[in-house]
């Protein structure tokens, strides 16, 4: 009978250790669903801060007065504005020259624009993917 006694005796401890270990547990998960709270709280009010912060700064009037202050725009006059059966034609689009001949498009370039180097294809400007392509000099004064 003391053997049995002792069995149930070591149940009971084993079963309050085993209370105590889930009580530990949810008083843990508890505390952290708390701070987890408090930090979305806390994030909400800064979210609502930075919008409130934001309408103010995306004021129209705001920003109209930024923009007269600081820029030097004039008023539209109407005259200014053309319908489109005024506006020119477009020019046509220059023929493409062939590749031996691009010294002559440099030179002959009408809006003095300068081309950058890239074309299209690679092997007929006599690049391959394993020639250097160096930067042009930059101007002196």
């Amino acid at each position: 009978m003391r053997f049995v006694h002792l069995i149930v005796v070591a149940a009971l401890v084993a079963a309050a250790v085993h209370v105590y270990k889930i009580k530990f547990e949810s008083t843990v998960q508890a505390e952290r669903a708390a701070r987890l709270r408090a930090e979305i709280r806390r994030e909400r009010d800064t979210i609502a801060a930075l919008r409130a912060e934001w309408a103010q700064l995306d004021n129209p009037g705001r920003i109209q007065a930024l923009a007269q202050r600081h820029l030097p725009l004039k008023p539209i006059d109407p005259a200014q504005i053309e319908s489109f059966d005024r506006l020119p034609e477009r020019p046509p689009a220059p023929a493409a020259a062939p590749p031996g001949e691009a010294i002559a498009n440099i030179v002959g370039s009408p809006d003095g624009e300068l081309p950058t180097g890239s074309t299209a294809e690679p092997a007929a400007a006599g690049l391959t993917e394993t020639t250097p392509v160096m930067p042009a000099p930059a101007p002196t004064r």
